[in-house]
């Protein structure tokens, strides 16, 4: 009797997709740091960054319905909307300013040097936004290929071709100085 009662239940993604706020808010909530952080590498503003990740839960919110897939794809869907707000914000005009986002991460012993952090978010900033995209996504989202596939919409060949150019060119632009 009780397993019955369990599977009418609908599940959370059902009920938002049928208008209820607090089963999407349960949903997004665990991707809004992710979104945000991906919203920060890709606009280089934390203003611009929190803005861009509102904008796009309102989108997700509003076009839930358009999901394909459960519960499993939203956060691919989600991040590639995070995505392109991201650049639109980057088309506007009054987008011409580049500012450095510090986004907080845990302080490890053995973490980077400042310098080599400084050095890094400068190549990241030479990339272009879709240059730069793939890479965040997986090697700072620790996204698996086949989500970044499907939040860049491309095949998972096309995706890993993407992260490997992407990261060719990034590591060109970075150079190692030798220690005397």
């Amino acid at each position: 009797m009780m397993s019955a009662v369990m599977e009418q239940r609908p599940s959370a993604m059902q009920r938002a997709m049928e208008g209820d706020a607090d089963s999407f808010a349960m949903l997004i909530d665990p991707l809004l740091n992710p979104a945000y952080r991906l919203a920060a590498v890709m606009l280089s503003d934390r203003m611009a960054a929190e803005d861009a990740v509102q904008e796009a839960s309102v989108k997700a919110w509003r076009n839930l319905r358009q999901l394909r897939g459960d519960e499993s794809s939203l956060r691919a869907w989600f991040l590639s909307i995070v995505a392109n707000e991201c650049r639109m914000t980057r088309r506007r005009r009054w987008w011409s300013v580049v500012k450095s986002a510090e986004v907080e991460s845990e302080r490890r012993s053995d973490a980077p040097s400042q310098e080599a952090l400084t050095d890094l978010r400068r190549a990241l900033a030479r990339l272009g936004p879709d240059e730069r995209l793939p890479l965040v996504l997986y090697f700072y989202l620790d996204l698996p290929l086949d989500e970044v596939a499907r939040t860049l919409r491309v095949s998972q060949s096309a995706a890993k071709s993407r992260i490997y150019r992407a990261a060719r060119r990034l590591r060109s632009d970075l150079t190692l100085e030798e220690v005397s």
